[in-house]
């Protein structure tokens, strides 16, 4: 299983073999120890739970789901894969899990922008700005008479952002196993210090 929960550090450039230049975000993950392995016959799913970084304090529900892994979690999350059975509670996954030139998957929470408008939270279009129309930036129509409500769902302004985010077949183009570095190119979801995972492309 190809998996890992890091933290996302910045963007840099590097230089290809074929003299290109690439943005890349650089992403300090692991090592992950592998905290809970659920299996078909007991969970209804295969799945492998995974710990990233170190906590202070734990709650004491937290304490005895990790004692068996030796660790103190700050963060824990679980990865759905037909593979589960390979590894077993206490297992250390590092960078070099990963190859360069590996297609990934990266999830994270992305920038919360606030209370914004129609136009920028959903891409309408803004409204006539001449000949005395008083409906520039409004989000117009909400509804009809009949059911006489508004539907669930309904595009309207309200807080931007600050949601989960995923950028698919993404391309690995750094590894340092010393400093637990993985470069990925292009640029990511989050804010520089933010929680972001990484896994295989199924």
């Amino acid at each position: 299983m190809k998996a890992l929960i890091g933290t996302k550090l910045g963007m840099i450039q590097i230089t290809a073999e074929n003299g290109r230049v690439l943005p890349v975000t650089l992403v300090k993950a692991g090592p992950c120890v592998v905290t809970q392995v659920k299996n078909e016959e007991i969970d209804g799913y295969r799945a492998v739970q995974l710990s990233y970084g170190e906590s202070k304090k734990l709650s004491k529900p937290l304490g005895g789901h990790v004692k068996k892994a030796k660790v103190s979690p700050a963060k824990l999350k679980e990865f759905r894969n037909n593979l589960s059975e390979e590894l077993k509670v206490g297992d250390k996954l590092e960078v070099d899990v990963f190859e360069v030139g590996d297609k990934v998957k990266v999830t994270g929470i992305n920038r919360g922008k606030g209370f914004a408008g129609t136009i920028k939270r959903h891409n309408f279009n803004s409204g006539p700005k001449s000949h005395g129309s008083k409906n520039v930036r409004k989000p117009g129509s909400i509804g009809s008479m009949y059911p006489q409500k508004v539907y669930k769902g309904r595009k309207m302004a309200g807080q931007y952002g600050a949601r989960k985010s995923s950028v698919k077949n993404v391309e690995i183009a750094l590894i340092s196993k010393e400093e637990s570095l993985i470069g990925i190119k292009g640029s990511l979801p989050g804010a520089a210090k933010g929680l972001i995972s990484i896994e295989e492309v199924k």
